[in-house]
């Protein structure tokens, strides 16, 4: 199967008060944590979605890693950007900027999993979680979303997504504000 890797990542981070993936985490950039565990996944090539001016790094080596610059920072607006730079891939892995803890074999573990079905999504104590992995089945779908969407409400309606159990809750973890980020630093979680 030939899979791309999206990192979403051209928000701006008003929660968190302004430039969140360049914040530090264990001396690098958020962002970088996100870009790794996209790197470690069973893919072809990584797209990091990324607004205007956010640092995303030269990452020599395969998986090669691509930067799109997008203006808008609607959450549809940079799946779709994502999504369609991953056209004529089989599917595409879809991890978040700003969750850095994504342990790296989760991903093909999804990948292992997905066969026939619409995506494949991790799933601790009973809530999905992130990386998800859609088919290509989902692109034509994910291209009619709108506004600050992204494909949850649409994977919540099908009955063809897998579901992989994980341990580990670092896939809800996300960083939304300073405190999350510092929690980090201090090895919580």
């Amino acid at each position: 199967m030939s899979y791309a890797a999206l990192v979403l990542a051209a928000g701006h981070g008003r929660r968190f008060g302004g430039d969140k993936l360049s914040a530090p985490l264990h001396g690098e950039p958020l962002l970088f944590h996100a870009i790794h565990a996209a790197r470690a996944a069973p893919v072809e090539r990584v797209v990091v979605v990324a607004r205007p001016g956010l640092d995303t790094g030269d990452w020599p080596g395969e998986p090669a890693v691509e930067t799109l610059r997008l203006a808008s920072d609607a959450l549809s607006d940079t799946l779709k950007a994502g999504i369609a730079a991953a056209a004529g891939m089989e599917g595409a892995f879809v991890f978040l900027g700003d969750m850095p803890h994504i342990p790296h074999g989760l991903a093909a573990r999804l990948a292992a999993a997905i066969g026939p079905a619409y995506a494949a999504m991790p799933r601790q104590a009973g809530r999905p979680g992130h990386p998800v992995l859609l088919s290509a089945a989902a692109f034509a779908a994910i291209a009619a979303l709108t506004g600050d969407e992204g494909a949850g409400r649409l994977l919540r309606r099908r009955a063809d997504v897998v579901f992989v159990d994980c341990a580990d809750p670092a896939i809800h973890l996300d960083v939304d504000y300073p405190p999350d980020l510092q929690a980090l630093q201090e090895g919580g979680s």
